[in-house]
């Protein structure tokens, strides 16, 4: 009646081997035999984006490799990968990330690659960007400059040609400032 035990023998190893599979028991034993082929998914996949929901309000500078979704209220600087500005979000300080969607208000300057005003964003404050797209609708305030690098913070790579010259003609006229006071 009894017979000799079917998992001695090396035939049925075969069909357990095909067996295991399909249970969710052998899961561990499938990734360690195929060591070569698994790869985990788990570094490689790109984090959620941290999420400032409209009842918060936050006093001091953000920053992050990330991406930033704010709902709420900033006062103080932020630097991401990618920032996207609600329609119910208020920003009070610089901006920077390399790309900006701007659907609220943000009140300072806005640093990136790619800036966009959408018809519902308000911008009191400079913009510097490599690309720049304004919604019809969208008000904005203040100036807007072209850099191939605007995430560097050079601003006074434009601006030493213009202060040198600035800088040589005050002198030049304060000494005929000083002679037409005296005569």
């Amino acid at each position: 009646m009894f017979s000799k035990s079917k998992i001695n023998e090396p035939g049925p190893k075969t069909s357990e081997t095909t067996t295991p599979p399909t249970g969710s028991f052998d899961t561990g034993a499938a990734k360690t035999s195929g060591m070569g082929d698994y790869k985990p998914a788990a570094p490689k996949a790109k984090p959620a984006a941290s999420v400032l929901s409209s009842d918060l309000h936050v006093t001091g500078n953000l920053k992050t490799t990330g991406d930033i979704n704010v709902e709420g209220t900033v006062d103080g600087d932020i630097r991401a990968h990618l920032l996207t500005v609600g329609e119910t979000a208020t920003i009070r300080g610089e901006v920077i990330a390399d790309d900006v969607v701007i659907n609220g208000r943000i009140v300072g300057r806005v640093r990136g690659l790619k800036v966009r005003l959408t018809s519902t964003a308000r911008v009191e404050g400079d913009i510097i960007h490599k690309t720049i797209a304004i919604e019809s609708g969208a008000h904005f305030e203040g100036s807007v400059q072209r850099q191939d690098d605007p995430l560097s913070g050079n601003k006074t790579s434009a601006k030493p040609a213009a202060a040198a010259p600035a800088a040589n003609a005050a002198p030049a006229a304060a000494p005929a400032t000083g002679s037409t006071g005296n005569s």
